[in-house]
């Protein structure tokens, strides 16, 4: 029996993509332990999985874990775990110095192959090469691999073993039934990859319209709550989820959606863990980049087709002309287009 850590810190989106390569390890090798070493807030998502997948969560605000004489700290703190295995699914300045205490400590080491070369090559300004890089999924999986854990694509939902309890949800859903549930999640960390507020209203209010949707609504913080309740209150047939549920009650809501609506963000993400259709909108960023949500269709994607796309990676550059034109451009209509082919309506 071996003992393997995985270390993936990063964003919800990052770590939620992790879920489907590591709990599909974990199934193939149940003699060997696997440990994820991850954000403590992210620490949920990894419950139940599989009996011998764990997660340690660890606050990285805290002071004890800065700088490198904070990951030495870190790394004594794991050392009596006993890890034969160390694979670094983030690859930053972090994740090397604790990867490279672990090899000096004697454990195999392995980490992600980024080629940020061809990323660059992808959203340079000029003479772009268009060409799909790999998923993060297929990075995840190589690493590991390397690690001595295969992998398949097996996963289908965090929710293989059951659904849990759904007493939660029903202040929520009471006297939905028999309508289509569609999530819409209009926010994310960078403008180049969020849509104008207002064309995302727009689409909520057509969905809403009439009595055969209901549209759920989620997002976090103060600013997008306050525009969510403002929608929830101005729209008949939408509900607002954010602020209302845990993260395990959003993922049990999105579990029974017929659609969710989202950004390149990490709702794309989590309806991805559970098995739901996602209709994806692309601005700054590209599905080429390789992170679109587990076994999502690309078909469901909406997009623009311009030559400064993608102009990053991350959707955290300014726009190069100041006008966004990749997220200006896409019209309500575009989305409910793709929402009715989903939903089959």
């Amino acid at each position: 029996m071996s003992k393997i850590l995985a270390i993936r810190f990063s964003a919800l989106g990052d770590v939620a993509m992790t879920i489907p390569v590591l709990t599909s390890a974990a199934r193939l090798s149940p003699d060997d332990e696997l440990v994820v070493l991850t954000r403590r807030q992210m620490a949920p998502l990894f419950d139940g999985l599989a009996p011998n997948l764990r997660c340690i969560g660890i606050d990285l605000s805290d002071k004890r874990y800065k700088g490198i004489a904070g990951m030495v700290h870190l790394y004594r703190d794991l050392r009596a775990e006993g890890f034969d295995r160390v694979a670094d699914l983030h690859d930053v300045i972090r994740s090397k110095q604790l990867r490279t205490l672990f090899a000096l400590g004697g454990a195999k080491v392995t980490h992600i192959d980024k080629e940020r070369h061809k990323r660059r090559a992808l959203t340079r300004q000029r003479h772009k090469r268009m060409a799909q890089l790999k998923t993060s999924f297929t990075r995840y999986a190589e690493a590991l691999d390397r690690a001595g854990l295969p992998t398949d694509d097996s996963f289908t939902t965090i929710y293989e073993a059951g659904r849990p309890d759904t007493a939660q949800l029903q202040p929520l859903i009471e006297g939905l039934r028999g309508k289509h549930w569609i999530g819409v999640a209009p926010f994310t960390t960078h403008r180049g990859k969020e849509l104008p507020i207002d064309t995302t209203r727009r689409v909520v209010a057509a969905l809403a319209a009439g009595d055969s949707n209901h549209v759920f609504l989620f997002g976090a913080g103060r600013r997008e709550t306050d525009i969510l309740k403002e929608w929830e209150q101005a729209y008949d047939n939408v509900t607002m989820a954010a602020g209302r549920l845990t993260m395990g009650g959003e993922l049990l809501l999105m579990s029974k959606l017929d659609c969710m609506v989202s950004m390149d963000s990490a709702n794309m993400h989590l309806a991805s863990l559970v098995g739901i259709p996602v209709v994806s909108v692309w601005g700054a960023t590209h599905p080429y980049c390789g992170f679109m949500g587990w076994k999502q269709s690309a078909d469901n994607a909406v997009q623009l087709d311009l030559p400064c796309r993608p102009c990053s990676m991350f959707g955290q550059r300014p726009c190069r002309t100041g006008g966004y034109e990749c997220m200006a451009g896409i019209t309500p209509d575009m989305l409910l287009d793709k929402i009715r082919k989903v939903i089959k309506v």
